[in-house]
């Protein structure tokens, strides 16, 4: 199989690593070699997160450069927008339609960007924009929008559901496992 490669990006706090996990637990499962590398840049002040997943038949290095990912999750909208240059032509973006003001635009100094996923779309990305924190609170936590997002991203792999769903029930606590189920769900079903 040629290699594939996945960006997962977003905002410390908002669970991008779970997601890497899952990902990754999921993929092995279906026998794929797989090398995740997470960066975290000032993730606990709320910085850029970012997690490259590359999986195939063999996988020498973790490292995902400009326009080569073929898919891009994005848990928040600008940074959508700063990693699209790795997103690679006819590649596909997984966006939470969710606003994190980052500090300069809290403290003053910046104004948030307008039109984001608009502009994305307009520079030729083929875009799936979620409201994964809406459907994070229906399934019971606002803290559950990696695992909406996770089941947007299912939906458009090839892998049967129920890899996910054990995927899931292998990294999730027990305690949260209910929760997370119904997370998914409602982003595969989106």
């Amino acid at each position: 199989m040629q290699t594939k490669n996945i960006l997962i990006v977003g905002v410390g706090g908002q669970g991008t690593l779970l997601a890497s996990r899952l990902l990754g637990s999921a993929l092995l499962s279906e026998g794929f070699d797989v090398k995740v590398s997470e960066v975290h840049g000032m993730s606990q002040r709320g910085g850029s997160v970012v997690t490259y997943v590359r999986f195939g038949d063999s996988i020498a290095s973790p490292v995902i450069e400009k326009g080569e990912a073929d898919l891009i999750i994005a848990f928040e909208q600008l940074e959508a927008a700063r990693w699209l240059s790795y997103l690679k032509t006819g590649g596909k973006m997984i966006v939470n339609t969710q606003r994190i003001d980052p500090m300069p635009v809290i403290t003053g100094m910046s104004k948030y960007p307008e039109n984001i996923i608009e502009n994305i779309k307009a520079k030729g990305a083929n875009v799936i924009a979620v409201d994964a924190l809406d459907l994070a609170v229906k399934a019971g936590s606002p803290k559950a929008v990696n695992v909406v997002l996770i089941g947007v991203l299912a939906k458009n792999m090839d892998f049967d559901k129920q890899v996910w769903l054990k995927a899931i029930e292998e990294t999730v606590p027990a305690r949260y496992l209910e929760l997370n189920k119904k997370a998914f769900e409602l982003g595969y079903n989106i």
